[in-house]
């Protein structure tokens, strides 16, 4: 119960919080702070995707995968991932490419929030085209517009998430101008909903985030990384 309530262990199964968290660091995760108060842009946090995501489950390790079972029952089936918090509700975002680096820097409300002076993200997702969500959920709508390798891309992660049913049971009601438009120059920006944050990973090639599935709840956050406890070469406090 005290790992229910207070603390977990999670291993992480991929890359894409390169270089601060490793494929295979298992971490102990605080579960209080956050039940008491919110994170603040810049924060390393772990949440329930909103969604099935049959790929990672596949990738749990049978520790991981029973500790799971005393999950909430409404994310029964769901993983959960870590990621950077870069959005709360209300902030705009968007991303501003970085001149000769073929990168973009993250501005929240207009301005680079501290400590994201030297971090650059790709252009992907949501970011790219104001239809990308709905081409997730609808890929075949958008084969005859898109190249072969996107449409491929599209149709793997429909599948693997079942996107257009959770396209319709919950991210449509989001998919509009009122939280995603492009300005007059062309550049996407992105509106967090009340209720709800906006992730995304340090590893930004790497990463599936936001950008590619949409917004989180709030009430899907689980906690904060505090210790790397594994491999124990590496133990130690989890840096921002």
């Amino acid at each position: 119960m005290i790992r229910v309530f207070v603390f977990e262990t999670m291993m992480i199964p991929t890359g894409s919080m390169i270089p601060t968290i490793m494929p295979g660091d298992r971490l102990f995760i605080e579960k209080i702070t956050l039940q008491l108060s919110e994170p603040e842009i810049g924060d390393t946090v772990i949440f329930w995707a909103p969604f099935v995501d049959k790929n990672a489950l596949s990738m749990l390790r049978p520790f991981d995968k029973f500790m799971d079972l005393f999950s909430p029952s409404r994310f029964r089936g769901h993983v959960k991932y870590v990621k950077r918090l870069v959005g709360k509700p209300g902030d705009v975002l968007e991303l501003e490419p970085v001149s000769g680096m073929g990168m973009y820097r993250l501005k929240v409300n207009g301005k680079v929030p501290p400590g994201f002076e030297n971090r650059y993200y790709v252009r992907a997702g949501i970011f790219l085209t104001p239809d990308f969500w709905r081409m997730m959920a609808y890929p075949d709508e958008f084969k005859n517009i898109v190249t072969s390798s996107f449409y491929q891309f599209l149709k793997y992660y429909n599948d693997a998430l079942d996107f257009d049913v959770f396209y319709e049971e919950y991210l449509k009601e989001y998919d509009n101008e009122r939280y995603v438009w492009q300005d007059e120059s062309g550049n996407v920006k992105v509106r967090v909903p009340p209720g709800h944050y906006f992730f995304m990973g340090d590893n930004s090639r790497e990463s599936f985030d936001c950008r590619y599935f949409g917004f989180v709840p709030v009430e899907n956050v689980v906690g904060s990384p505090m210790l790397r406890i594994w491999p124990l070469k590496k133990f130690g406090v989890l840096g921002r």
